[in-house]
This record gives structure tokens, C-alpha cells and sequence, in this order.
């Protein structure tokens, strides 16, 4: 990726590709899901992973691709140089859309894997294309500032699904219970990739949390949303990072609990 005109425009396009990764990781969750019960000859499995892998495809990844037409596509397509990439691209939107109406409407598991193996590989060339060429090509824009572009815009920098998984050994995690609805607003406040754990199994946030931490390059960050305030959570965070991991309080109840955690980058 080429070097951004801004700070803030290098951290959207970061930011961006960060989330490209996590789409890429769960749909491929979900299509090795429904692989193994289909060579397994498991039809009722199949069906339920294809169903499964069809309500993140309406929630995570359909609407990721809509929010990317309306400002990532809009902005390059206005430029000569991205204008025939944009309708590739756009193509590929379609092939993805016919794609996933073949898997609501087949039922066969040899057809439905062959579907989703298609659907995972046209993603990844897709995907790639968009972080070596289309965020590239924003970022270099002497006229466009892909921080401000990606304002407000959830769809595309954050999931309230993450590919990092794990339990806490089969205890609560000690958090006090929750204490505001599993869907309450949660507002977008910063471009980092958000970890939404409401609605995750009490028992199984603290790992899934400490994992997605794990996993931050230097200088990288992310926004735990919680239904209470994660108190325990973040002693045990500070307690395993020290000052190698800072918290931010964004949001402070009383419906929904954001804190911007981030790694310290490395000096030298």
C-alpha cells in the first residue's frame, strides 16, 4: 500500500484492510462449516451451516458491500483511473449477489458446497483487489480524504462478529451480569474495527477479547462494545500489557459501554 498524504488517512485505509481480513476469516469460518458436513454426506448439517453462512451473508457481508458502492466505489469511480476498476468491481458485487440467491435456493450439499467454495474464492480476488487497488488509489487522491469518506460508515470498518474465538474455561467471566439490551444503539464513534461481544456467551468474552488483543499489529487498536461497564476485563487486560495497551472510555453507558483499546506502537 502506498504511503498516506495523512495520518488519518493511512489509519482508514489500515482500518479498512484490518476489516477485510475479518470478513475474509468468517466467511471462510462458515464455508469450512458447511464443506466438512457436506464430504461428511451430513445433509441436515449442511443445510443448517448454509443457512448459518446465509444470515451472516445478509447481515455482515451484503451490507458491507452496499456501503463500500456508496463511498468507496463513488469516490474512485470519479476518477479516470478508477473508473474501469469500479465497474469490475461492481461486476464482481453482482456475481457475489447471484451467488449467495444460488445458496437460498439450492438444497443439494454437493451443489451447496461447490457454491460456497465459488462464493469464498471470487471474495478473496475481490477483497485483494480492493486493498492493492482501490484503497491505494484513495489514498493517493490529492482530493479526497478517506478518513473523512469513511465518517459514520459502520459497514465497512466494523462487524459485530469477530474470527477470533476461544472460552474462559467454562466460568463466568466475573463481569457482573448484563445490564442493557443486546441491541441497543451503539453509535460508531472512531474508524477502528469494532468487537461487539453483547451477544457473545458470558463465559466466552474475556477470551474473545484478549484474542482479538493478541492479534493487534503495534500501533493498532479496536473498540470493545459491552452491555456493562467491563471493569474486571480491563485489569485483566492492563495486568497481561501494562503500558503496552491503552483504554479510551468513548462511550459510558447507560445503554452501551466503547472502549478504544489500542497497542502502543514500538519506539525506537
Amino acid at each position: 500500500m502506498s504511503a498516506s498524504r495523512s495520518p488519518a488517512d493511512r489509519e482508514a485505509a489500515q482500518a479498512v484492510v484490518r476489516h477485510h481480513a475479518q470478513l475474509a476469516a468468517d466467511l471462510d469460518r462458515h464455508v469450512g462449516n458447511l464443506l466438512t458436513a457436506a464430504d461428511q454426506g451430513d445433509a441436515a448439517g449442511a443445510l443448517r451451516h448454509r443457512d448459518e453462512l446465509l444470515r451472516w451473508l445478509r447481515d455482515e457481508l451484503l451490507p458491507h458491500a452496499h456501503a463500500e458502492e456508496d463511498s468507496l466505489y463513488a469516490a474512485a469511480g470519479e476518477r479516470a483511473e478508477g473508473a474501469l476498476l469500479v465497474r469490475r468491481m461492481l461486476d464482481e458485487h453482482q456475481a457475489i449477489t447471484g451467488l449467495v440467491a444460488e445458496l437460498e435456493t439450492g438444497n443439494r450439499p454437493v451443489r451447496l458446497a461447490g457454491t460456497a467454495r465459488a462464493l469464498a474464492a471470487l471474495f478473496a480476488v475481490h477483497l485483494a483487489k480492493e486493498n492493492d487497488l482501490v484503497v491505494p488509489l484513495l489514498v493517493d487522491a490529492a482530493d479526497v480524504s478517506l478518513a473523512k469518506l469513511l465518517e459514520g460508515m459502520h459497514d465497512l470498518l466494523g462487524s459485530s462478529e469477530s474470527s477470533n474465538g476461544g472460552g474462559c474455561g467454562g466460568g463466568g467471566c466475573g463481569c457482573g451480569g448484563d445490564r442493557a439490551p443486546a441491541d441497543a444503539p451503539a453509535p460508531t464513534l472512531t474508524i477502528d474495527p469494532r468487537l461487539d461481544v453483547r451477544q457473545l456467551p458470558h463465559d466466552q468474552r474475556h477470551a474473545r477479547v484478549l484474542a482479538a488483543l493478541e492479534a493487534l499489529p503495534a500501533g493498532g487498536a479496536l473498540v470493545l462494545v459491552a452491555p456493562h461497564a467491563p471493569r474486571p476485563l480491563l485489569a485483566e487486560v492492563a495486568a497481561r500489557y501494562g503500558d503496552g495497551m491503552t483504554s479510551e472510555w468513548l462511550q459510558d453507558g447507560p445503554d452501551v459501554w466503547q472502549i478504544r483499546l489500542s497497542r502502543r506502537p514500538v519506539t525506537v
